[in-house]
């Protein structure tokens, strides 16, 4: 069911004025297989400013998890030849496992990590095929259960614990709806050392398939989070923000140590999608500020 959600977050992405940059085009941003080329409804693409990490040295590429019988698709980055890894979960935005979020899990992969990306809406449909952002949210998003989600998580875990990974050095971070899933796995699994939600959406309606929100589960969060968010963001207000502070607070002072140690920036000028790098919205200054802090959180929270 379509919510009141889910038109936020259509316009606050439609708010983020995307320009054609020369050399890109529907044909070229076409997906060819996982991580290859850019979703449909974000198209054109910001040529310009889009970053491209090198595989070399990594072992990257489409890999298969199974959850109860059912296969889903993931795009996995990890060094080369290398075992006992950290492990990071790279949640995506709306448009699933596309160029963005598989060179996103390359940079993990770079600076140490076995990032994995799992493909979390392949049951309720192709989302990098889309090419109006509203059907997306009204075809395929809204009819994503959070428990299928958790679910699917679990099982990425478990595949990276057998392919390298070492899961009790488990970090996720997300963006957008990826960044709200962040703070619902803080909450799931208590395996997780740290998360970083980048403008993930705080609060919202309670529906059959998203029962809580962030700040419904401030108080039962198992692992630190930091949160990345924008003042110029028109789907996330400042004050749901605050909420969420003044949760994370009243748990910390009633004993959560996680609630306790989260944090939050907010880049002043900084719109939705600030990280994203493929897009007009994208801010950076911030997004290199946000990243550093990102390593560094992990880092400082046991995932290094």
């Amino acid at each position: 069911m379509l919510t009141f959600d889910h038109v936020l977050d259509t316009q606050a992405l439609r708010n983020t004025p995307d320009i054609a940059a020369p050399t890109s085009s529907r044909r070229t941003a076409i997906k060819l297989s996982l991580g290859v080329g850019y979703a449909a409804a974000t198209l054109p693409i910001m040529a310009q400013t889009a970053v491209k990490t090198p595989a070399d040295g990594l072992t990257a590429g489409e890999v298969t998890i199974d959850v109860a019988g059912f296969k889903i698709p993931a795009y996995r980055a990890q060094p080369a030849s290398k075992t006992g890894l950290p492990v990071v979960l790279v949640l995506s935005e709306i448009f699933g496992v596309h160029e963005y979020i598989a060179d996103t899990a390359r940079r993990f992969a770079k600076a140490g990590y076995l990032a994995i990306a799992p493909e979390l809406f392949v049951r309720q449909g192709d989302a990098q095929s889309y090419g109006e952002i509203a059907k997306l949210q009204a075809e395929v998003i809204s009819k994503v259960p959070d428990a299928q989600v958790l679910a699917d998580l679990d099982a990425t875990v478990a595949w990276a614990a057998a392919h390298g990974g070492n899961t009790d050095k488990l970090g996720v971070t997300g963006f957008c709806w990826g960044g709200r899933q962040t703070w619902l796995y803080a909450v799931h699994n208590p395996k997780v050392k740290a998360g970083v939600a980048w403008y993930g959406r705080l609060v919202g309606d309670s529906t059959a398939l998203t029962p809580k929100h962030p700040l419904d589960v401030a108080a039962q969060l198992k692992a630190p989070v930091l949160g990345l968010y924008g003042a110029a963001d028109t789907g996330i207000p400042l004050d749901t923000v605050e909420k969420m502070k003044a949760a994370l607070a009243d748990a910390g002072a009633k004993g959560n140590a996680a609630a306790n140690a989260s944090q939050f920036v907010v880049y002043p000028d900084a719109p939705h999608a600030f990280h994203a790098d493929y897009r007009a919205s994208f801010r950076k200054e911030a997004a290199e500020d946000g990243w550093k802090r990102a390593l560094a959180w992990f880092k400082a929270n046991g995932v290094a």
